[in-house]
């Protein structure tokens, strides 16, 4: 019950920071395997939402590290080859633009716009109170829009 309800969720929160499907399935998967091993840490199932958010959170900053030794250069080739696929221009700068936000703000708006999850589910899950998660939205989108200005005024 616990993957059913929760994996959506957490594949959110890693695809936000990796920008990559297939890393972001792993780290679903190792969170829920770590959660299972280490769930008797939790004493209030109220706030269990939010830990198995940080574990994701936590696992997928731990592959962006091991990813971010590579060479810059083979970077830069493998990031041009993904975006060329199969992504309008529009696409791109949609993905260049949420991936200029920082963390909180990227999961915060993947959650809400793209999952379509409800304030409260938001809240609980990334530990915040409604106040904290509105403003953070405000930004995010103030800051989207901002970026976006140009491509959406262009007539392509």
């Amino acid at each position: 019950m616990i993957i059913r309800t929760q994996s959506r969720t957490l594949f959110a929160i890693a695809y936000g920071i990796l920008q990559n499907r297939e890393e972001a399935e792993d780290v679903v998967q190792d969170s829920l395997v770590k959660a299972w091993k280490t769930r008797w840490r939790v004493r209030d199932p109220e706030k269990f939402p939010a830990w198995l958010a940080t574990i994701a959170r936590h696992r997928a900053h731990d592959v962006l590290r091991r990813r971010r030794t590579f060479p810059l250069f083979q970077q830069v080739i493998e990031t041009n080859l993904t975006e060329a696929t199969d992504t309008t221009a529009i696409d791109q700068q949609l993905q260049s633009a949420l991936a200029a936000l920082p963390e909180l703000h990227r999961a915060a708006l993947t959650l809400r716009y793209f999952e379509d999850l409800d304030y409260h589910t938001i809240e609980n899950t990334l530990g915040l109170t409604n106040g904290a998660l509105r403003g953070i939205l405000g930004r995010a989108l103030a800051s989207m829009r901002k970026q976006l200005r140009p491509a959406l005024a262009s007539p392509d």
